[in-house]
């Protein structure tokens, strides 16, 4: 499978150099002599020019004449109208500050068209769009003896990035019913109660594992590697998948450093970092029942349903709440894999967050005014008051408490209020680097290098 240079690829984001970012970072053809074509769409004109190309499927980058991203309806017309001459596309509409983007692939079928939106903005880390980059990616492997590849293969690459869908209540639906399924397919236990249990249990490693391989985090960055296991553990025969490659990635994998592992394991694994964790520990339900059968079926499907959605951990600024996140699964787990009977309870995100707030800003705006850290003494009333009057002297001030500052949560469980005070901290942070590049203040730009 080609793959994808991640460092080369984040800065071109960053940068909001698409052209470049196809036909350098995802091996797609330059579009050479292509010059802008004027637009007119319901109240909106502005340009559009092809920027990339492969078999015939053509990536655009359009503008509009007064410098905003068009509406839903709009940017689906004029995809409609391209389609006329590009039947498969992709249009990324940008505004005249190049701060955002908005990437749109109708996928049609059966006579009916299905839009897909992701946006990027410029600040964001871009993990999650990295992850979609990496099903656009071609190679000369792909290419035939005449240098030429198929437009079918091409148009599902652009499927495999871009049709994916946001969490409805319909992924609620489909997880919980494959849920039942899956706990139908697990075989060796003889407590039903157990049994159950351990499809949580399973189930919470897998989706920990999914994120982390959407995060380029498993074997070098590959991003199919539970997938692309599971094929090889087939070729080897039937229903070795849960048997000799999860219980190897789980208990030597994750769960022992590399100087431990067996030479097999090592040979089957792959670059599998050491989490130092109990996720991975051989559980009780393990220990007691060590004939444990998942045939391969169950995780085909399972990963189907997977294959299905955007991932992402945090990809702050331009996170999506209806995109699959911890959040969600939290709220997964408690509605439908019932934790509440092993004593596992999920707080939302609203509770979490606004406890966060309140606990984290109080603190805050209290070392602010402790008269500890050099310079003149400030009192702030609120955060929001504290952030419209930020400066430079201010700026080094929060840097330095934020540097400093130690959470615990001695109860974290799946870790919740973690997360939510992460979040909180991020904001911040972003909100002071923000201030930092507006004032151009160079003094306070090497001071920040230097902590």
């Amino acid at each position: 499978m080609p793959t994808l240079n991640i460092q080369e690829t984040r800065d071109l984001l960053q940068k909001f150099d698409f052209r470049q970012l196809f036909t350098e970072s995802l091996g797609w053809s330059h579009a050479r002599g292509q010059k802008p074509v004027a637009w007119q769409k319901n109240d909106k004109q502005g340009q559009r020019v092809m920027i990339a190309q492969l078999a015939g499927v053509a990536v655009f980058e359009v503008t509009t004449d007064d410098g905003n991203i068009p509406n839903s309806a709009t940017c689906r017309a004029l995809a409609n109208e391209i389609s006329q001459l590009h039947y498969e596309n992709l249009l990324v509409f940008v505004d005249k500050a190049r701060t955002q983007s908005l990437w749109l692939y109708v996928k049609r079928e059966d006579g009916k068209a299905y839009p897909r939106e992701h946006w990027y903005f410029k600040g964001q880390p871009g993990d999650l769009f990295l992850s979609k980059l990496s099903s656009m990616v071609v190679d000369l492997s792909e290419f035939d003896s005449e240098g030429n590849i198929e437009v079918t293969k091409v148009a599902r690459k652009l499927k495999d990035a871009l049709d994916v869908e946001r969490v409805t209540k319909r992924f609620f639906g489909e997880f919980y019913e494959e849920h039942l399924r899956f706990v139908e397919m697990i075989k060796g236990i003889a407590d039903r109660r157990d049994q159950e249990w351990y499809a949580s249990i399973l189930l919470n490693r897998l989706m920990f594992i999914y994120f982390l391989q959407e995060k380029f985090f498993v074997n070098n960055g590959e991003k199919r590697y539970l997938q692309r296991n599971l094929e090889d553990s087939r070729q080897r025969g039937a229903n070795r998948y849960y048997s000799e490659f999860l219980k190897a990635l789980f208990f030597e994998g994750f769960a022992k450093p590399e100087s431990e592992r067996s030479d097999p394991a090592r040979a089957l694994l792959g670059e599998i970092k050491y989490l130092n964790g109990g996720l991975f520990l051989e559980h009780r339900i393990e220990t007691e029942n060590p004939n444990i059968r998942v045939p391969d079926e169950a995780f085909a499907t399972l990963f189907d349903l997977f294959d299905h959605y955007s991932w992402n951990l945090n990809d702050m600024p331009g996170g999506d709440d209806n995109e699959i996140s911890p959040d969600v699964l939290g709220y997964i787990f408690e509605k439908y894999i019932n934790q509440k009977a092993f004593g596992a309870y999920y707080t939302r995100p609203e509770i979490t967050e606004y406890l966060c707030e309140q606990t984290i800003y109080r603190l805050i705006l209290s070392r602010l005014a402790d008269g500890s850290l050099p310079g003149p003494e400030r009192r702030f009333e609120t955060m929001g008051d504290m952030l419209l009057r930020l400066d430079a002297d201010l700026c080094r001030k929060l840097l330095q408490i934020l540097r400093e500052l130690s959470i615990l949560d001695p109860a974290c469980g799946s870790g919740a209020f973690l997360v939510a005070a992460m979040k909180t901290l991020i904001n911040l942070y972003s909100a002071v680097i923000g201030k930092i590049k507006v004032l151009h203040d160079t003094n306070l730009t090497h001071w920040l290098k230097g902590i």
